[in-house]
C-alpha cells in the first residue's frame, strides 16, 4: 500500500537498485535458504495474548508441514526484540540455534518425503512499535476518543516475524489456511482475517476471539485489530454468489461508516468486472478501522482513511477523479486480487503487488465514470514518477520497494494495453491472471510470459525496458522535405533492442509506427506540418529540428 511515504523515502535514500547494500541478514531473511525449501507450509495454528499494558504478546504457533525433502535443520524467522522460548516437536525439546533474526531447529525425529509432520513454538515480547504505520511497521498502541484501546499490526516488508514466529518468504503460503486465537482484555473486540468462529468470555478479565483462514495466506497479509468495535454487514450477490461483507469500526463512527462504506460494493462490481470473482468467499470480505491510514490485510482490510474521498481528502492524479471514491477502500481492496491472490515470490517483484493494484484505480474510475475519465485518472498518476531505479529490485535479499511501482507501474500497464489493442481482450487478460494464478505465489517472469502468450505479442524488450530499466523510453522524431516529406524517427534513452510500436496522428489520419533505436523513415502528405504522438503511452517526445 504505502504509496507517498516510500516514494519519498527513495528519493532521500536510493540513487538506484544497485547502491544498496546488503547484509547477511537480508540474504537469510530475502532467500529461499536450504533450511525452508525441504518443507512446504501446510497450515498454522497461532494463539496469543495482547497485554495493552506493557505492550506485550505471548502465545504459541503450530505449524503443520510436509516434508518434500529430506533434511534436519528448520529455519524459523522471529525478529527481536520477540523471543522464542521453546520448540517442540511430538512433544520432545529441540535445539534452536539463533542467527539473528533467523532460528534455526535441529530435528530429532527423520524427516520422510511425504511425511506431515507439526512444530509447536512459543514466544513472547514486547515487538517493535510501528513509528509511522503503516510504513514503519510494527504494533500501532493507540487509545480511541474514549481513552479505549485501539490496536493494530502492520509489517509489510519488514515481515510478519516482527510479531510471531513464522517461515518469513513470501513464496511459501500456508496451504490450508490458518487459525488465529487472540485473547484480549474485557470490554475489547478482537478482529482478524478470515471468519469469527468462536467468541469466549474467559473471566472477569479476558476474552478469546477465534478468526479462521480458509485459504492459503500471505505472511504480511496476517493482522489483528482491537478496539472497541461494533460490527455491521451485508450480503453481495457476486459472481460465485452470496459474499459475507463485513465491517468493523468504532462505536463512534458507526453512523458514518454506514454511509461511507457503500463504495465497499461499488469496488466489488467494478473489480469482479475486470479481475473475476473475489478471491476469498470462503473467508468473507471485512473492511476493519484501524489507527493509521490502511493496509491490504487479506479479507479484512485495514482502513483509516478518516471517512473521506480520496487519499486523505487529497486527490493523486491532480485531475479530479480521486476525489470521486475512497482511495484506501478502492487501492486496499484491489490488492485482494493482486497482492493476496496472486502473490509474488520474491521481494523484488512488488510492482506485481503495487502495479497493478494503482492501475486498479483507474479501472474503478473507467468503470464508473467512463474510458475518459479512467485514462486521465492514470496519466494524472505520472506526476508521482521518478525514473530514479527499476520496476524489479534484487533478488534473494528481501529488497525494500521501489516508489515507482506504483505511479509508473500503472502506466506501463496502460501503456501495455494500448499495444494489446482491444478492451475485451485486455479484460481477459486481467481476469486471466487471477484464473490462472489462483491462490498461487509467482515471479515477474510468469506474469511476463502469461501476458505474452495471451496478447500473442512478442514483450521480451517491453519488460526489459520497462521493468528492468529505470529510464522512460524517449521518441525521437523529425519532419523533413518540401514537396516530398517523411517522418523520421527512432527510439533512444531505451535498452538497444527497445522496438514498441507508436500510435501517432497527422492531418486527421491515424497510423503507427515501429520505431527501433536506429533512425528509419515514412513518408508524409505533403500537407503535414507537424505530429500528435498517443498520450496514452508512457513515453517522452523530442523533435529534433
Amino acid at each position: 500500500m504505502k504509496k507517498i511515504g516510500l516514494f519519498l523515502a527513495y528519493l532521500f535514500l536510493t540513487v538506484g537498485a544497485d547502491a544498496q547494500i546488503y547484509t547477511h541478514q537480508d540474504s537469510l531473511r530475502g532467500s529461499i535458504t536450504k533450511e525452508r525449501a525441504w518443507w512446504d507450509l501446510q497450515q498454522y495454528s497461532l494463539f496469543f495474548d495482547v497485554n495493552p499494558s506493557n505492550k506485550s504478546i505471548s502465545g504459541s504457533n503450530l505449524i503443520r508441514y510436509k516434508v518434500i525433502a529430506s533434511h534436519q535443520l528448520l529455519q524459523l524467522d522471529l525478529q527481536a526484540p520477540m523471543t522464542i522460548l521453546s520448540v517442540t516437536q511430538d512433544g520432545i525439546p529441540l535445539v534452536v540455534k539463533d542467527e539473528g533474526n533467523a532460528h534455526f531447529v535441529e530435528l530429532i525425529k527423520k524427516q520422510v518425503v511425504g511425511a506431515q509432520e507439526e512444530l509447536v513454538v512459543l514466544f513472547s515480547g514486547k515487538p517493535q512499535v510501528a513509528k509511522n504505520p503503516p510504513w514503519d511497521g510494527g504494533f500501532a498502541w493507540k487509545r480511541d476518543n474514549n481513552n479505549k484501546h485501539f490496536i493494530a499490526t502492520s509489517c509489510q516488508e519488514i515481515g510478519a516475524s516482527l510479531w510471531w514466529p513464522c517461515k518469513d518468504h513470501m513464496y511459501d503460503e500456508p496451504d490450508q489456511g490458518m487459525l488465529i486465537s487472540v485473547t484480549v482484555p474485557k470490554g475489547l473486540v478482537a478482529v482478524s482475517n478470515g471468519r469469527l468462529k468462536e467468541e469466549n468470555q474467559n473471566n472477569a478479565t479476558s476474552s478469546t476471539y477465534v478468526w479462521e483462514v480458509k485459504n492459503p495466506i500471505n505472511n504480511y497479509g496476517v493482522n489483528i485489530t482491537i478496539g472497541d468495535y461494533v460490527h455491521f454487514s451485508e450480503v453481495y450477490a457476486g459472481e460465485k454468489g452470496p459474499l459475507d461483507m463485513d465491517y468493523w469500526v468504532l462505536k463512534d463512527n458507526l453512523e458514518k461508516a454506514k454511509i461511507q462504506f457503500k463504495d465497499a460494493t461499488r469496488m466489488m462490481k467494478a473489480f469482479e468486472h475486470w479481475f473475476g470473482p473475489y478471491p476469498f468467499y470462503e473467508d468473507s470480505y471485512k473492511l476493519v478501522e484501524v489507527p493509521y491510514l490502511g493496509m491490504e490485510h487479506q479479507s479484512a482490510i485495514s482502513y483509516g482513511n478518516k471517512y473521506g474521498n480520496g487519499y486523505l481528502g487529497s486527490d493523486l492524479s491532480g485531475t479530479g477523479w480521486g476525489r470521486k471514491f475512497d482511495y484506501i477502500i478502492i487501492h486496499e481492496s484491489g490488492h485482494e486480487w493482486f497482492a493476496n491472490n496472486i502473490t509474488a515470490k520474491d521481494n523484488a517483484d512488488l510492482y506485481i503487488h503495487e502495479s497493478f493494484t494503482t492501475y486498479s484505480e483507474a479501472l474503478f474510475v473507467e468503470y464508473f465514470y467512463g474510458k475518459t475519465a479512467g485514462f486521465e485518472y492514470v496519466r494524472g498518476l505520472r506526476s508521482g514518477i521518478a525514473n530514479n531505479s527499476p520496476l524489479i529490485g534484487n533478488y534473494d535479499v528481501n529488497d525494500p520497494n521501489n516508489g515507482d511501482i506504483y505511479s509508473k507501474g500503472s502506466n506501463v500497464l496502460h501503456t501495455l494495453r494500448q499495444l494489446v489493442g482491444d478492451d475485451d481482450k485486455w479484460r481477459e487478460i486481467l481476469r486471466g491472471l487471477n484464473k490462472q494464478f489462483y491462490h498461487q505465489t509467482l515471479s515477474s517472469q510468469d506474469i511476463e510470459s502469461y501476458i505474452a502468450s495471451s496478447s500473442g505479442l512478442t514483450l521480451n524488450a517491453f519488460f526489459d525496458q520497462y521493468l528492468r530499466d529505470a529510464r522512460m523510453p524517449v521518441f525521437q522524431y523529425k519532419i523533413e522535405g518540401g514537396n516530398q516529406k517523411k517522418l523520421s524517427f527512432r527510439w533512444s534513452e531505451c535498452i538497444d533492442n527497445f522496438d514498441m510500436r507508436l500510435k501517432i496522428k497527422y492531418n486527421d489520419k491515424v497510423i503507427y509506427v515501429y520505431p527501433t533505436t536506429k533512425w528509419s523513415s515514412i513518408a508524409l502528405d505533403n500537407k503535414c506540418e507537424e505530429i500528435i504522438i498517443s498520450k496514452e503511452y508512457y513515453v517522452g517526445v523530442e523533435k529534433i529540428n
